[in-house]
This record gives structure tokens, sequence and C-alpha cells, in this order.
């Protein structure tokens, strides 16, 4: 049975203004408890003016991220360059205007091999991240948005059958609905590992995909996530 708190809101900009001020409250108790902090961002739209909210009212609120250590939920093989790539996006709208660390930064190499850039990935969150009893990074906070066929990250609903029992934190996706159709990706048992899981839903399209992921039998790649772990989503589809 799928478990998880629904958080309702107006418009992509309310959505993406209290999430961003949640995450900064996360940041902040974990600086008062002398803790790290490790997030795993996700692209698209949403994704942006979720950046744009924090820059703003972390500078309002004068929060430090020195401790927060960056990853990506998946990413394009494309250049860091590439207006495709999750990391640019993030760059440029978040990590720039906040003057991050670059040792901070543990961005997924896209423009590698796919295999040795999710090998390389897989490493450096295992290094920085504290594990599990199952060997898995504990991310302390991962985003995630959703794609109108309920994919999260890079997993697909095409995917193979055996992919939710793949142990590595990085797996690489080569046969992706949606252009670039090689991809980096978290894969499921790394999301299952995580402390925390935001899922950040805008736009009416998605309502169907959301409606199947939120089912008691869910079999969309969302859906999957929620039978598995606790989500807060944040979600301007107001259709329930």
């Amino acid at each position: 049975m799928a478990k998880y708190e629904l958080l309702s809101f107006a418009s992509p900009d309310e959505l993406a203004r209290a999430a961003a001020a949640a995450w900064l409250d996360v940041i902040e108790a974990a600086h008062r408890a002398g803790q790290t902090h490790c997030v795993a961002l996700s692209g698209g739209r949403i994704a942006q003016t979720l950046f744009s909210h924090t820059v703003t009212q972390a500078r309002a609120r004068k929060i430090s991220f020195e401790g927060v250590h960056f990853f990506w939920a998946d990413e394009r093989c494309v250049p860091p360059t590439d207006p495709e790539s999750n990391f640019k996006i993030a760059d440029e709208l978040l990590l720039r205007p906040l003057q991050i660390d670059t040792a901070s930064i543990h961005r997924l190499r896209g423009e590698a091999a796919p295999e040795e850039a999710a090998k390389i990935a897989s490493a450096e969150l295992l290094a920085v991240a504290e594990k599990k009893q199952n060997q898995q990074p504990a991310l302390d906070l991962i985003f995630l948005g959703m794609g109108e066929d309920g994919h999260v990250a890079s997993l697909f609903p095409n995917a193979s059958a055996n992919i939710m029992d793949i142990c590595v934190p990085f797996l690489t996706v080569k046969n992706s609905p949606k252009p670039p159709p090689t991809r980096i990706s978290l894969s499921y048992q790394a999301i299952f590992a995580a402390q925390n899981i935001w899922i950040l839903i805008s736009g009416r399209g998605k309502a169907e995909a959301l409606h199947k992921s939120l089912a008691a039998k869910g079999e969309t790649p969302l859906a999957k996530v929620l039978a598995a772990h606790p989500a807060k989503i944040f979600c301007d589809i107001n259709e329930f």
C-alpha cells in the first residue's frame, strides 16, 4: 500500500516556494545537529522554479550551505554545457548563485562513457553518504519529478523486469522512451534507501499518471517508489 503525504497548491510557483522553504528548514536542522546534508536534485520545469525560490529564500534567511552535498537523481548523457543537462540547469539557477563549493558538487558525468560514469557516481555517493545495513548509501533527501507516463528519475515503465533488484546506487538506461535514449539514474534500491523522498508534480497533463500512481495496485515507476517508501508529494493538480 502506497504511503504518502499529499500537499496541494494553487500554482507551480506556490508549490515551488513551499518546497524551497521546507528544504531550507531541513538544511537548518542539519546545521543545528552538526550533520551534513546529502541531497539529490532532479531536472524539469518545476525544478527550475524550485531552484530560483531556494536562492531567494536562502539569501533572505542567510542560510549557509556548508556541509550540503549535491548529487543528482538522473542525468542525460550529454556534456554539462548542453541545454538538456540537468546539471547545467542547477548550476545556473542554484549552485553558482549560492556560490556552492565545487567540492560539494557531485555531478553525473554525462559526457563520459555511461557505464564508467555510473560507476564513478556510485563510488562518490558511497564515499559521502552514510550507509544503511544493506550497504546502500542513504541520501538525506531526494527530489523527484514525475513524467506523464509516471516515470521518476530515468526509471521508465518500459524497463527490464529485473531493474528493481539492481543494487548499485547508479545504473545506466539505454532505451529511454524520451530523448536522449541513454541516461544515468539512481536505482530503485538507492531511492528506497533515502531518508526522505519529496516528489514535485506540476501540470494538469500529469493528472492521469498521478491517479494511476496513487492507486492501491499502481504499477507506474512512481507507484513502485510509493509502495516501498513513504514520500511527500508537492502537487498543483487539484482533481482529487
